[in-house]
């Protein structure tokens, strides 16, 4: 039983019990779905990988701000991704502090995935969060744990004033020493399967709610870094992020629950694991238009193209958003309606692109395929 309102007020915090037997069939799915993935990426050139690091780890850092109700430019994460893994993409958008602290905290949680988890690499990761000082309108302390100076730590909702109150922190004097815990068994070479280690690395962070600000963005990337160390590999084939992002209500229903419960977190780890096969099974989908996009390419390769023709062909592979047209083509190309038309004509006439029949005010244009 429950002896407190909250997790953490047990007397015997944080003992993590959970049933391995239970568990067992889950974790059989999740590394059969793992060694899947792994394999395939193998079976792949090093060019190829990249590109799927990159579409991966792009939509990673804009996932992880979404569940948080941020929403980051999709170029400038790309672009800031780009310019960390080296991958050319042609030309790139401008640097924003803000996306690039993001990116810096999760090519570090997951490149140097061997390196010890300390105090000073999560103020690292902290301030690069929040490069400014501020979350939003609010000054916050930024690289140390909070201090409780505006009030007790809590997870809300609802209008101001008739908030409900869905969790509660450990009060900040107690940060300090609960955080040397945590980090201590982070970074234990014992602490039995790598992706159960996961789950409860999420779970134990984001309960202990360390920081003013970031908890669940810098939770995230602690659990990504254990997965990385699971995977023994820092490029990332899969995003739990993002499956996050998909299951938000269901992810913040089953925190909230196991928050309340007690300290046996079968549950918590059954619906994680889940979450993770459903990520990995969802990665299948980024694999195959890394493989569609190589493959388009090696097609066309003998086609003479500009830079413009170029990056708009992979904004098309990648899921241009509505239609292109030549007012499109021109405003993301940076270029006169009459360039424009020149290049797009140009693909035309080489079989790359086709009118398109969907009909419509204005001519639009779309793939022709790989032949």
């Amino acid at each position: 039983m429950n002896s407190g309102k909250y997790i953490w007020q047990q007397p015997n915090w944080a003992k993590w019990e959970y049933d391995s037997r239970r568990l067992a069939p889950a974790l059989a799915k999740v590394y059969l779905a793992q060694g899947h993935l792994l394999g395939r990426m193998r079976d792949i050139g090093m060019g190829l990988r990249d590109e799927a690091t990159l579409q991966v780890l792009t939509e990673d850092v804009i996932k992880t701000s979404e569940i948080e109700g941020e929403h980051l430019n999709p170029e400038t994460v790309r672009s800031s991704v780009a310019r960390r893994l080296g991958v050319d993409v042609g030309a790139l958008a401008p640097a924003d502090r803000h996306v690039d602290g993001v990116v810096d905290m999760v090519l570090d949680a997951t490149g140097r995935l061997n390196s010890p988890l300390t105090e000073y690499r999560l103020f690292g990761w902290h301030a690069a969060l929040f490069p400014t000082g501020y979350s939003g309108m609010n000054r916050i302390i930024t690289g140390a744990w909070r201090d409780d100076s505006s009030g007790s730590m809590q997870v809300l909702s609802g209008p101001m004033g008739r908030e409900t109150v869905h969790y509660e922190a450990p009060p900040a004097h107690q940060i300090p020493y609960h955080m040397l815990d945590f980090l201590h068994w982070f970074n234990r070479d014992d602490n039995g399967d790598a992706l159960v280690k996961a789950g409860l690395a999420h779970l134990w962070f984001v309960t202990l709610h360390p920081f003013d600000d970031g908890n669940g963005r810098i939770a995230r990337a602690v659990g990504d870094m254990a997965l990385a160390q699971a995977d023994q590999s820092a490029q990332r084939f899969y995003s739990l992020s993002a499956q996050i992002q998909r299951e938000r209500k269901d992810y913040y229903d089953q925190l909230e629950r196991t928050q309340k419960g007690s300290l046996d977190v079968t549950l918590w780890l059954e619906w994680f694991l889940g979450c993770l096969l459903r990520a990995m099974q969802g990665a299948e989908l980024t694999l195959s238009a890394v493989l569609t996009k190589a493959s388009f390419w090696r097609h066309w390769a003998n086609v003479p193209m500009n830079e413009r023709q170029i990056k708009l062909l992979n904004r098309l592979l990648d899921g241009f958003e509505g239609k292109l047209t030549t007012t499109k083509w021109g405003k993301v190309a940076k270029c006169s309606p009459d360039t424009a038309l020149r290049d797009i004509t140009a693909l035309l006439n080489h079989g790359v692109l086709l009118r398109s029949t969907s009909g419509g005010r204005s001519t639009s244009y779309e793939l022709l395929g790989d032949g």
